[in-house]
């Protein structure tokens, strides 16, 4: 499937409120509500749509602390740590990257003792560097169209 400016403007509209009707969005994009409907089906379809969320406040559900937590993994220990950081229910991000760092982790606390508590946890499988996230600069932004390609 080709993604063509009709489909990247109904992108633009789903990144922006995906709780939006077709009908809505058929008006933004001038065509009709079915033809949204099922370009919408189609990228679903494929995975260029992989799914709707609910956006929730760490804060307003009782978790004071947000950060970033990077791991250098010891000799033998990625593996294991691949595993088992699925099982955290502190972790709502986490990559494999490159660099002198394995991984970087989005994690949700709900003070100070329970991060002490939870890098107590990940020191097992490497070197860790907190990194506490004092506000959101940019969230979310939505991926669109790229015409131009020089910076």
């Amino acid at each position: 499937m080709k993604l063509d400016d009709i489909n990247w403007k109904i992108l633009k509209c789903l990144q922006k409120n995906a709780r939006q009707s077709n009908t809505e969005i058929a008006k933004q994009v001038n065509i009709s509500s079915p033809a949204v409907a099922e370009r919408i089906r189609k990228m679903e379809d494929i995975g260029i749509i992989q799914g709707y969320h609910a956006k929730v406040s760490h804060y307003e559900t009782g978790h004071q602390l947000k950060a970033i937590i990077t791991l250098r993994a010891f000799m033998g220990r990625l593996k294991p740590f691949l595993e088992i950081v699925k099982n955290f229910d502190e972790v709502v991000n986490c990559y494999r990257i490159t660099g002198n760092e394995n991984i970087v982790m989005e994690v949700v606390l709900n003070n100070q003792k329970h991060l002490e508590k939870f890098i107590d946890q990940l020191i097992t499988y490497g070197e860790t560097r907190t990194h506490i996230v004092l506000s959101n600069v940019v969230e979310n932004n939505p991926i669109i169209k790229r015409t131009n390609l020089n910076l």
